[in-house]
């Protein structure tokens, strides 16, 4: 199995990570990964990701790299 992140802007268009990421063996690796990258990937440009599993999406929609965002 493959984890994998898609990096993109607000508007869902695909974005150039600015840092680049590597493809996970496990979900865990992978949400550790962009727990420790979110800020570097939203000061590069980066509003949300989407993780997929072999190509499929796991969760239902973007996560947003924006602390207010939460709520």
């Amino acid at each position: 199995m493959a984890w994998t992140w898609r990096f993109e802007t607000a508007d869902g268009a695909q974005a150039a990570p600015a840092v680049q990421p590597e493809e996970f063996t496990t979900q865990g690796d992978a949400e550790s990964w962009i727990g420790e990258e979110w800020k570097a990937l939203l000061e590069g440009g980066v509003d949300q990701v989407r993780l997929f599993e072999d190509g499929t999406e796991v969760y239902a929609g973007p996560m947003s790299l924006h602390a207010d965002a939460e709520g």
